[in-house]
């Protein structure tokens, strides 16, 4: 077997790694759970969390937490925004808000893969392709709940400032990360 194949990172240990899943879950949850009052939903810092862990410690572990994440809600954990209020399990991830929790999948894997050895602005760079992924996936499956005239409304630009602000406080959040590792990625 190439080393390319491997599900974990090279010179981990399976222990630290399902460690490191389960705690980039808690992270993911906790900041889903974040709320700053905003119209037409609260935001959350979801998005934070996600690129965050994925600019931070690359693609196989931010997929990892992710679907350990969607697991867990899946499995009925109230780990989603706006849970159990709103629902839990598979019919809130079939809900509105689906698609989005799709992109951020989707968007770990891409962001850990850019940005891995990257350069803060190449880390930027592969944030907002992450963003436009999840913005794509959840637009299109918003898309089912909202008329077409009022998707952008409902479902991006309310948002989209916000996201932006996050992803330069990743950017700060990367930098020293990688400072406090001794300069490494």
């Amino acid at each position: 077997m190439s080393t390319h194949s491997h599900s974990i990172p090279q010179g981990t240990s399976i222990t630290k790694f399902a460690a490191c899943t389960v705690a980039g879950a808690a992270l993911i949850t906790l900041g889903a759970k974040t709320q700053i009052p905003f119209w037409p939903v609260p935001m959350t810092l979801h998005t934070l969390a996600v690129f965050w862990i994925a600019v931070s410690f690359g693609p196989r572990l931010a997929l990892a937490a992710m679907a350990a994440y969607l697991a867990a809600g899946a499995a009925g954990a109230p780990v989603f925004s706006g849970s159990p209020e709103r629902g839990i399990g598979l019919a809130y991830m079939f809900g509105p808000t689906g698609g989005y929790l799709l992109g951020y999948l989707v968007a770990a894997g891409l962001i850990g893969w850019l940005a891995r050895g990257a350069s803060l602005p190449r880390q930027a760079m592969a944030m907002l392709a992450g963003l436009a992924t999840v913005y794509a996936l959840g637009l299109a499956w918003l898309g089912n709940f909202v008329p077409a005239r009022e998707l952008l409304a409902a479902g991006l630009t309310p948002f989209l400032a916000g996201d932006l602000l996050k992803i330069a406080l990743v950017c700060a959040l990367a930098r020293g990360w990688q400072r406090l590792k001794g300069g490494a990625q």
